[in-house]
């Protein structure tokens, strides 16, 4: 897996990137009450806000941190978006299709992550 500053965990499945968010940033969020999923087949920049995460205590924005095709949403977190606190590391909210995977190599690794989370 590989880490953004915006506490996102990335994983490669086959030929798509794998977004959600970390344990930390479930843990600042608190109880997720409504997640507001992107259209399959949106293009996305790095930086676009994709999606939109409601908690008891805080609206957030999840950003595209790569270019490319959000190309299959998690449809299960519309209905149960508490699914993110049970499992942060194991709850996905979409997949990508990039051109070019190297630049996975340009985010942090497990440990680099914790170091910057303290």
């Amino acid at each position: 897996m590989k880490y953004t500053e915006e506490h996102e965990w990335l994983r490669v499945d086959g030929d798509l990137v794998v977004v959600g968010i970390t344990a930390h940033a479930a843990e600042q969020l608190g109880d997720v009450v409504f997640v507001e999923l992107p259209e399959p087949e949106t293009q996305a920049a790095q930086g676009d806000e994709v999606c939109v995460i409601e908690s008891v205590k805080a609206a957030s924005d999840i950003l595209a941190p790569l270019d490319g095709e959000i190309v299959e949403v998690n449809e299960k977190l519309l209905k149960s978006p508490g699914l993110v606190n049970e499992d942060p590391l194991g709850t996905w909210f979409f997949k990508m299709k990039i051109d070019d995977m190297s630049v996975l190599d340009d985010f942090m690794d497990e440990d680099a992550y914790n170091e910057m989370i303290g």
